[in-house]
């Protein structure tokens, strides 16, 4: 039996008694550790744990901050087309708490030390730290291990579904099917329902979900790109155009929080003098509602800037039923940010 290998892939090519092959790929291995890294911290990062209806508890506001740590081995064999996950894995998930009654805010992690394909039947263990050992710490702790733990074991189970259907080689599996007479005859009717579908969603989605709606906005500036972005992730110059505090991270995963701290969100892409992508909140919106701000920066000419900002998933109401939130947030873009600018700097037209 003569065996082969590349990359992270393995086949067998096995031999027949009159001595020779049959040169039929029968058995594959697939690494998934990075795949799994980027399932569970897409899966795991971000969510916000409801809060009941008690009114003691609901002053406290948790949300998972991002998957810090992933360690261990994560892989799929296929033998004969059949899914073999193994993965024994450990990993460590930072969380952020508030109490609006005390205005305080803490820090603290979820360690889930095993999660193993020998197990999958079965609830990991999570141990839910907080850096502040205070009242307010614990409080926060005890309402995670009641409503945020269930929320992380069902994305746990999500990922452990996922390995057990293939992982990242399930495309591969689908491939190797062999087509029924059946779905090699379909008829041309069948796929024009198809795309009638497919148009439908579009529509659907071009429409967005009821009660929210979209921003679009394009500004001119007459000076570069790279500055005009600059000014908009350094917390120094916000705090200089708009007399207000600001805190701005410059990372991808990072927070900030501007205008005295009334907006707030994270940054989700960055890239230098070309793209900003946030999710962006007011602090008045219905709980767990973020917005999408995606602002993208043409430089046609040396010197002038175009700046298009598309922000989706805007509530057409606030928590106090005030429904004039989308033309607020519209003017507060064009006049609190994007004037001020132009003024302060002189970025005129």
């Amino acid at each position: 039996m003569a065996k082969y290998g590349e990359g992270d892939k393995r086949w067998i090519v096995e031999d027949r008694p009159d001595g020779t092959n049959v040169h039929h790929w029968h058995w594959s291995e697939r690494d998934c550790l990075e795949w799994s890294r980027s399932l569970l911290s897409s899966l795991l990062s971000g969510l916000t744990i409801p809060s009941p209806a008690s009114s003691d508890s609901d002053d406290l506001h948790i949300r998972t901050k991002s998957l810090d740590r992933l360690d261990g081995e994560a892989y799929v064999n296929i033998r004969k087309g059949k899914v073999i996950p193994g993965y024994e894995l450990s990993l460590s998930l930072s969380w952020i708490g508030e109490a609006k009654s005390s205005a305080a805010s803490v820090e603290g992690t979820v360690e889930i030390p095993y999660i193993a394909d020998e197990n999958a039947g079965e609830d990991p263990e999570i141990k839910v730290t907080v850096r502040d050992g205070g009242p307010v710490g614990a409080r926060l702790k005890e309402a995670f291990l009641a409503r945020g733990k269930p929320v992380v074991l069902e994305k746990i189970r999500v990922f452990v579904d996922a390995m057990a259907k293939g992982g990242p080689a399930k495309d591969d599996l689908e491939v190797k099917k062999p087509k029924s007479a059946a779905a090699v005859a379909a008829p041309q009717a069948g796929k024009e329902e198809e795309e009638e579908e497919k148009r439908k969603k579009k529509r659907e989605e071009e429409k967005g979900k009821e009660g929210f709606k979209t921003i679009q906005l394009s500004e001119r500036f007459n000076c570069s790109a790279r500055v005009l972005y600059e000014i908009l992730m350094d917390e120094r110059r916000w705090k200089g155009f708009t007399q207000s505090n600001a805190r701005i991270s410059g990372d991808v995963g990072g927070e900030f929080s501007l205008f005295d701290g009334s907006i707030m969100g994270t940054n989700v892409e960055l890239q230098e003098g070309k793209v900003i992508v946030q999710k962006w909140r007011f602090g008045s919106w219905p709980d767990g509602v973020y917005s999408t701000v995606r602002l993208t920066f043409d430089e046609p000419e040396s010197g002038v800037t175009i700046a298009k900002l598309t922000q989706t998933e805007v509530p057409e109401e606030d928590r106090y039923g005030n429904s004039t939130v989308v033309e607020n947030t519209e003017r507060g873009w064009r006049e609190l940010i994007f004037h001020k600018i132009r003024a302060v700097f002189g970025f005129g037209i």
